[in-house]
């Protein structure tokens, strides 16, 4: 799957080694992993399949959203869009949201 950034930081975040936004080494280091797995998806249902991702539909204010778990207390928001040729993945923030 693509995947495109809501904010360039996010982007440099995978890119720059040296760069942290301020998350912690094994926040950082999960991150770059589940976009590993992201790119490697063939859609969706691929995450839902992986348990540990803990890959959820959120509701409320925060409907067309998605969440994966980067560790017990960190979660990748993402929404999915359709796009010709498959489903686009944005990334929208790292979130402490529990």
């Amino acid at each position: 799957m693509e995947i495109e950034f809501a904010d360039p930081d996010y982007d440099r975040l995978e890119t720059d080694a040296g760069f942290t936004a301020g998350f912690s080494a094994p926040v950082v280091k999960a991150y770059r992993k589940r976009l590993q797995y992201i790119r490697a998806a063939t859609d969706e249902r691929d995450f839902y399949a992986l348990k540990s991702l803990h890959f959820e539909k959120l509701k409320g204010d925060r409907d067309g959203e998605h969440s994966m778990r980067l560790n017990d207390q960190w979660r990748l928001i993402l929404r999915l869009k359709k796009r010709s040729g498959g489903k686009l993945v944005v990334v929208v923030s790292i979130e402490d949201y529990h």
